[in-house]
């Protein structure tokens, strides 16, 4: 081998190590974009709440609401996604809400006036303690109680659900791994970069035996359909997969009444076994 091509090949040796160690430090700032400042409370939604302060295993103390309904037999401990903080979600509360659910909501390390600074670990710690507060402090049995994860949040409710078994798990325009979603983001420097988190929504999915609502669109330009499709067909049954239509953050809407009505059946159906795909 001569010197031309052993210095070659340092030179690529060396920019790949830097290359790694920039998107190291810059991958957190990738993948969470908290916001600090809470916007409006349930009480702009019309919604009654009491404000809850949580404590994680690792001493950081998070911030939530719980939003009751009268008679409700379920409660939902909802997970957001990776931008904004709980102050953005009065849309998606007031179709539970309207559903007749209790809602526990919270904000993750770093988001909102939760302490700390969000990473995957982190979220999973969070995740636990929202789970604790609902089955201790509440008193709550794990069958009265239904995830609901959208987009990264989805990854996170994944993980707990398999940890815990709730009474169900709804997965909306979620992922089925950070890897899948840096190959759709950077389809050739995923394959040469050191990927910082995992979230591997499919192999969570495989060990939860709750009933499964994949809610995905065709048309999310930021997670593709099929990365949705993967977390279905990788998830055991009771299990279905509703279609969305519109975009990633506003399908949800776009797809109304049919959204609400796939949530409502789903929620129906806890406790009994589902027909099939909705």
């Amino acid at each position: 081998m001569n010197k031309m091509i052993v210095k070659n090949i340092l030179l690529l040796l060396i920019g790949t190590a830097l290359l790694n160690g920039c998107m190291y430090l810059q991958q957190r700032s990738m993948v969470f974009f908290p916001y600090a400042q809470l916007h409006q409370t349930p009480a702009d939604w019309g919604l009654p709440h009491e404000d809850i302060f949580l404590e994680t295993e690792d001493g950081f103390r998070l911030h939530g609401w719980h939003i009751p309904h009268a008679g409700a037999e379920h409660t939902l401990l909802f997970f957001h996604g990776n931008a904004g903080n709980i102050s953005h979600r009065g849309a998606s509360v007031k179709i539970f809400h309207r559903l007749g659910l209790n809602v526990f909501m919270f904000d993750y390390r770093g988001y909102g006036r939760s302490q700390g600074s969000p990473d995957e670990e982190g979220l999973y710690l969070d995740a636990r303690a929202a789970w604790r507060y609902l089955t201790h402090d509440r008193g709550l049995d794990a069958q009265q109680i239904i995830l609901f994860g959208r987009s990264l949040g989805g990854a996170v409710a994944a993980k707990l659900a398999a940890e815990v078994q709730p009474g169900g798990l709804i997965l909306e325009s979620t992922f089925s791994s950070a890897k899948d979603m840096a190959d759709v983001v950077l389809p050739f420097l995923s394959r040469l970069i050191y990927l910082r988190y995992e979230f591997d929504t499919e192999t969570h999915v495989r060990r939860v035996r709750s009933p499964l609502l994949v809610l995905h669109s065709p048309d999310d330009e930021i997670i593709p359909f099929r990365l949705g499709e993967k977390v279905f067909q990788a998830a055991n049954e009771p299990k279905l997969l509703a279609r969305l239509k519109g975009s990633h953050n506003g399908g949800f809407l776009s797809s109304q009444p049919d959204y609400q009505q796939a949530l409502g059946a789903f929620i129906a159906s806890i406790g009994r076994a589902p027909d099939g795909a909705l």
